[in-house]
């Protein structure tokens, strides 16, 4: 049995895990900060292509710290091993400056960033082993991918592509301007001029590079992606049952993060339902792309017996999340097979579904529960949370869509497409 001191400190961890993901920077920071005081703390995890970045602190660090920053001091302590971390304790740039840091990349390729604040002596292996539940933690919710995640990670992906575009068109356009000045054969002092120019054409290349990482990070090669779901369904088919994979065309375009993970976890959670019957021999997945859609298919061998309305409440609400669409059919005797549609492009919501983007995972699933007529108590129930809790996200869920009662947040909800939690 462990100690009260030792619970108490699972206790928080466990808090640490269990809230809303793109908080998590927040709450792992108060776990540790009083082992650990540090003035601000960056999460770097490439599974989060939404948000990718989870951070506390202070601001003049946490607001300022680029995805290319965090990047490079990844790749300087990678790659990732297998079975440990990798710990550093030295300088880093971060957001341009140069800050004395504590980091640690965990075996899922995870990278922790603290800036201490003070010289304090500071438990490493302690902090390794909190950071790699956490890192876990973070790793499990991305793969589960909940229409809640889906919803966030797709608004947070759509924000970020369009200020990127932006500050591209905006630097680019400078920076071209600046170089067709400057190769003028009207303008004096050479010297002046190629250095301005090597300076111009060196940012240009940098902003290139910079959009390109944005880019790589956004989005998977859908052949990657089928790759990672073959090594996933291979712990989770019984011995006995042949997985037949079809394999997505080579090159192409890449899928937008959540995309690929809404994906996987479709088929996983297909398979799983399918494996389950009796004298099953086969299943078939194959994944192809049109354009502008990714298509998944996935069908079987077995007596058609399968139950198609537990398989739908399962993994239809991903699909509708991110836009796509769903079918199922099941023929005694010949088996069952199961399609989905995912739109790769993020298509301009109306005004309802952009209001919706400002409510954070938790405060979305309370909102599906609303639009499903429930009321605070079994909503609690069904989330395993107090009633208070209810009570507080309801609140925050009525103010940040500018609404006065349930009623209107349920319909504002429904016309955004938002369905109701089962």
């Amino acid at each position: 049995m462990p100690d009260r001191a030792e619970q108490d400190r699972l206790d928080a961890l466990r808090g640490v895990l269990v809230g809303p993901l793109p908080d998590i920077g927040r709450r792992f920071s108060a776990l540790v900060g009083q082992a650990v005081p540090h003035s601000a703390l960056v999460i770097f995890t490439r599974e989060c292509t939404g948000r990718p970045r989870k951070v506390a602190g202070d601001v003049r660090i946490v607001e300022k710290v680029t995805v290319a920053e965090l990047d490079r001091l990844r790749t300087d302590l990678g790659p990732a091993r297998a079975d440990s971390s990798i710990r550093f304790r030295g300088t880093a740039v971060l957001g341009g400056r140069e800050h004395p840091v504590h980091a640690i990349l965990d075996r899922t390729d995870t990278l922790l960033v603290l800036v201490p604040r003070g010289k304090s002596d500071v438990d490493a292996e302690l902090l390794a082993d909190q950071f790699a539940i956490v890192a876990l933690g973070i790793q499990l919710q991305v793969r589960h991918a909940s229409p809640a995640y889906l919803a966030e990670s797709r608004a947070a992906s759509a924000e970020r592509a369009r200020t990127v575009a932006e500050l591209t068109e905006a630097h680019a356009a400078t920076l071209e301007t600046i170089l067709a000045t400057l190769r003028s054969p009207d303008l004096d002092d050479t010297r002046a001029r190629i250095t301005a120019r090597e300076s111009a054409t060196s940012a240009l290349i940098g902003l290139r590079t910079a959009v390109d990482l944005h880019r790589e990070m956004a989005e998977e090669a859908v052949t990657t992606a089928f790759a990672r779901l073959r090594g996933e369904l291979r712990a989770l088919v019984p011995t006995g049952v042949v997985v037949e994979f079809v394999d997505p065309p080579v090159g192409g375009r890449g899928l937008p993060g959540e995309v690929a993970h809404a994906a996987r976890a479709v088929v996983r959670g297909a398979v799983l339902g399918l494996v389950v019957q009796p004298d099953l021999r086969r299943v078939r997945v194959a994944w192809d792309c049109d354009g502008a859609n990714l298509l998944i298919d996935v069908r079987d061998d077995g007596r058609g017996a399968v139950d198609l309305g537990e398989l739908d409440r399962q993994v239809r609400p991903r699909i509708e999340t991110l836009g796509g669409t769903y079918e199922s059919e099941s023929t005694p005797g010949w088996g069952s097979r199961l399609s989905a549609t995912l739109p790769l492009d993020h298509t301009e919501a109306g005004e309802g579904r952009h209001a919706l983007s400002v409510l954070g995972p938790r405060e979305v699933e309370v909102l599906e529960h609303l639009v499903a007529g429930r009321r605070n108590r079994v909503i609690a129930e069904r989330l395993q949370v107090s009633e208070s809790t209810v009570k507080f996200h309801v609140a925050a869920v009525l103010r940040k869509l500018e609404v006065g009662t349930r009623g209107e947040a349920a319909a504002l909800a429904s016309e955004a497409g938002v369905k109701a939690a089962l």
